[in-house]
């Protein structure tokens, strides 16, 4: 066979490996979803993607660190008002107090001075006067007690007596006033209350 034939037959072959290299190249780059071209584009996506997250927690970190911040500043303010309130709490009261100690002191110099007896009782009558209407201006009112049936609610009885004009389970005497604040009580009325008259059993 000629030398010539053969050659152009091998020529023919390697083109047409090289036709057929070519063509599973172009199959490989044609596959759906295998693009290169897309490969940089997806990667370039992730990143981006990424740092947006990564922004985004930093924002919400940012957000916890103040909140965070806040509510310390807002317990310590808080602690600091309920410590003021205890202290100064009676604040007010005391300062409607100081004039009525005022008339007390004016009473003692009375007696070192040696002035009339009537003045001074007076003085006395005056003062107490200015003492109920202090406690009254802040809610503080005496308890009914004389001649009003017995409360345990807001008396305490120390004793009871026979009474011919009172009629039983009435108070009748009082040793010191009861006194409430509002609708609560401050101190209960410490009281005498009356009982039923015995029956007189003695022969005529």
């Amino acid at each position: 066979m000629p030398h010539g034939y053969l050659t152009r037959c091998r020529g023919i072959q390697v083109s047409k490996s090289q036709e057929n290299l070519n063509t599973f190249s172009s199959l490989e780059d044609t596959e759906p979803g295998k693009s290169r071209t897309d490969q940089p584009a997806e990667g370039i996506d992730l990143e981006q993607a990424l740092a947006a997250k990564t922004e985004e927690a930093k924002t919400f970190q940012d957000k916890h660190l103040r909140l965070a911040a806040e509510f310390e500043n807002f317990k310590r303010l808080a602690q600091k008002q309920k410590q003021d309130y205890s202290q100064f709490a009676n604040e007010n009261l005391l300062k409607e107090l100081l004039p009525i100690v005022d008339n007390l002191e004016r009473a003692l110099q009375c007696v070192q001075e040696g002035r009339t007896p009537d003045g001074l009782v007076q003085g006395v009558e005056l003062t107490l006067k200015q003492f109920t209407e202090t406690l009254a201006r802040f809610g503080v009112k005496p308890i009914a007690s004389l001649g009003v049936p017995f409360d345990p609610t807001c008396h305490q009885a120390v004793a009871r007596q026979e009474s011919k004009t009172a009629a039983e389970n009435t108070v009748i005497e009082e040793y010191h006033k009861g006194y409430q604040l509002h609708d609560r009580i401050l101190r209960a009325a410490m009281v005498v209350v009356a009982t039923a008259q015995a029956p007189d059993t003695t022969d005529e």
